[in-house]
C-alpha cells in the first residue's frame, strides 16, 4: 500500500475503534510510518482480498487493538493459498511475441515469472482448473458430491464455509478423493455413518449422560474410513 492507501486505512480503523485515536501529530506520525513500513507489500485491494475489509473483520471479531500485524498476516496466509492453488498452465499463444517452440528462453521465462508475480499480488486471478475429469477416480469424486447434497457454486460454498466447516471439509475431502471419515460408522463411540463423532459426559448432579457433537472422528474411524477408501479404489482400478 501507498502512504496514502495507508493513512486512509488508519482513518478507517480509528473511525471503527475510536481507541485508537491519538491527538499527538507525532505519536500520529509514528504511526503512520510504522504501518507504511509492515504493509509496504500488502495491496489495498487484489483478486479477493480487502484490507479494510480484513480490518474491519478483525475490529468485530477481537477486543484488542488491531495492529498492522493483523492486516499483514491474513495478506500473506492469502497470497500462499492463492499460489499454491493456481496450476501454473501458462499459455505461450496468449502471447505472440514468445517463439512457442523457444519454452526455456529469456522471453517465456520473464513472461511466466510476470504472471507468477501478479497472481501473487493479486493483480491477476489463479488459474485453479485443476480436476479429475475422468477414469474411475472422477466418478468416485461425482458420487461422494452427489452424496452430500445439491449443487452450490463454488462462491457461495466459500462464503459459508466458515458456518458450516463440518459440510465444508467433507466437500473438499470428496474434491480431493481422500478418505472422509463420516462415510463409516464410528467403532468408538457409535456414530451412524454420516453424523459426526461424539464425545459422552455425565452429570453429576443426576447422572444424567448427554451427548456433545465432536469437531474431530475419533482415530479408530479415520483408520477404518481409510481403509474402506483404499479398498474402494483398487476395486475401481481393477475394474477399469
Amino acid at each position: 500500500m501507498t502512504p496514502r492507501e495507508v493513512a486512509a486505512l488508519i482513518a478507517y480503523v480509528v473511525k471503527l475503534d475510536p481507541r485508537l485515536a491519538l491527538d499527538d501529530q507525532a505519536a500520529a506520525g509514528e504511526r503512520l510510518a510504522q504501518w507504511c513500513d509492515l504493509l509496504s507489500d500488502v495491496p489495498a485491494t487484489a483478486h479477493g482480498w480487502d484490507a479494510a475489509r480484513t480490518a474491519r473483520d478483525y475490529i468485530a471479531r477481537n477486543p484488542y487493538r488491531i495492529q498492522p500485524s493483523d492486516v499483514s498476516r491474513p495478506w500473506h496466509t492469502h497470497k500462499a493459498d492463492v499460489m499454491s492453488r493456481h496450476v501454473g498452465t501458462f499459455e505461450p499463444t496468449a502471447h505472440p511475441e514468445i517463439d512457442p517452440d523457444d519454452r526455456f528462453g529469456n522471453a517465456y521465462v520473464a513472461a511466466l515469472r510476470a504472471e507468477r508475480v501478479a497472481i501473487a499480488s493479486g493483480q491477476q486471478a489463479p488459474t485453479t482448473h485443476r480436476a479429475i475429469t475422468a477414469g474411475p477416480a472422477a466418478a468416485e469424486v461425482t458420487r461422494r458430491l452427489a452424496e452430500l447434497g445439491e449443487y452450490m457454486p463454488p462462491t457461495v460454498a466459500q462464503a459459508l464455509a466458515q458456518f458450516r466447516p463440518q459440510r465444508a471439509e467433507r466437500e473438499r475431502l470428496a474434491r480431493d478423493n481422500a478418505p472422509d471419515p463420516l462415510t463409516v460408522a464410528c467403532t468408538w463411540c457409535d456414530a451412524a455413518e454420516g453424523e459426526p463423532c461424539r464425545g459422552k459426559s455425565v452429570n453429576p448432579r443426576n447422572q444424567q449422560t448427554r451427548y456433545r457433537p465432536l469437531s474431530k472422528a475419533h482415530p479408530c474411524r479415520v483408520e477404518d474410513a481409510t481403509a474402506a477408501h483404499l479398498a474402494r479404489n483398487n476395486r475401481q482400478e481393477a475394474h477399469a
